[in-house]
């Protein structure tokens, strides 16, 4: 099975060490067409796309997951989800001139937030501190204070391609668990290079890193790039504002044009579609859309 846009989980034996790969290729570049972002800011979202996709391959089932940075300066907000199918979007807005590639500079006043959402409806929230030099870090950090399971990653990101690696402990559950293979894991996996985490093939990597362990690969399985947005939810939206609103818009401009800040796909309501969405029991002329 081809590796691009992929994640491939691995364990090393005897350890109670666990680790996950991930490569975004043509997901990658698909998001960010018809953007403009500047380089920073792109590697900004390349590093969050890839932690988010590592991260919610850590959790149960049939649960999703934001990271979102708002109210920073010059990035005034940034979201990327994820959902249980591993499908992932993203996007940024930043204002003024994108200088420091540096996290708590990018970002500087905001706040980062990881939600989790479980399908029974449970839902999670956490606070990553963010005065760091780059989101790894933070991360690396966060997973440090908090009373998970030791967890580190590591991300790159160029144009072309995104990837990362994350590695976990576990409960230790055999006394000939070997008591060292965290520590020495994670310095093994310092000695990685962005060019070699983003070019090299996975067994070829893991060899690199880990020729002396022995490692179980699991087969890979499938990343990609979807938003979920629809006109009905769109539709939903303009709902919200309330009739006199969008009958004040439509005199002013005409018709309403959306604009999915994710995909970039645009959704146009005129007058009649007006009275369409306030009418009992309206249903939209045009299906959700999901690509």
């Amino acid at each position: 099975m081809s590796e691009s846009d992929s994640q491939r989980r691995f364990i090393l034996e005897h350890t109670n060490v666990r680790g996950i790969l991930t490569r975004l290729d043509n997901s990658w570049r698909t998001m960010l067409e018809g953007r403009d972002y500047p380089p920073i800011i792109e590697d900004l979202l390349g590093q969050a796309a890839t932690a988010i996709c590592l991260l919610s391959a850590t959790l149960k089932s049939n649960s999703s997951l934001t990271l979102q940075i708002q109210n920073g300066n010059p990035v005034t907000l940034l979201v990327m989800q994820v959902n249980e199918s591993q499908h992932f979007r993203g996007m940024a807005e930043w204002q003024g001139e994108i200088t420091d590639s540096s996290l708590e500079k990018l970002c500087h006043g905001g706040q980062l937030t990881i939600t989790i959402e479980q399908e029974s409806g449970e839902r999670y929230q956490s606070i990553v501190d963010m005065h760091q030099e780059s989101l790894a870090k933070a991360l690396h950090n966060y997973f440090q204070q908090s009373e998970q399971l030791p967890t580190d990653l590591w991300l790159a990101t160029n144009s072309q391609h995104a990837a990362g690696l994350l590695l976990q402990a576990l409960p230790e559950q055999n006394e000939d668990d070997d008591p060292d293979a965290w520590n020495r894991a994670c310095q093994l996996a310092n000695t990685i290079t962005d060019d070699e985490l983003l070019e090299l093939p996975t067994e070829e990597l893991l060899h690199r890193l880990y020729h002396e362990e022995d490692i179980r690969l699991y087969e890979s399985s499938p990343v990609a790039f979807r938003c979920n947005c629809s006109r009905e939810r769109f539709a939903d939206n303009l709902r919200n504002l309330g009739e006199k609103e969008v009958q004040d818009i439509l005199k002013e401009q005409g018709s309403i044009r959306i604009n999915c800040g994710f995909c970039q796909q645009q959704y146009d309501f005129d007058s009649i579609d007006a009275v369409q969405l306030f009418t009992d029991n309206a249903v939209p002329e045009l299906p959700p859309t999901q690509h």
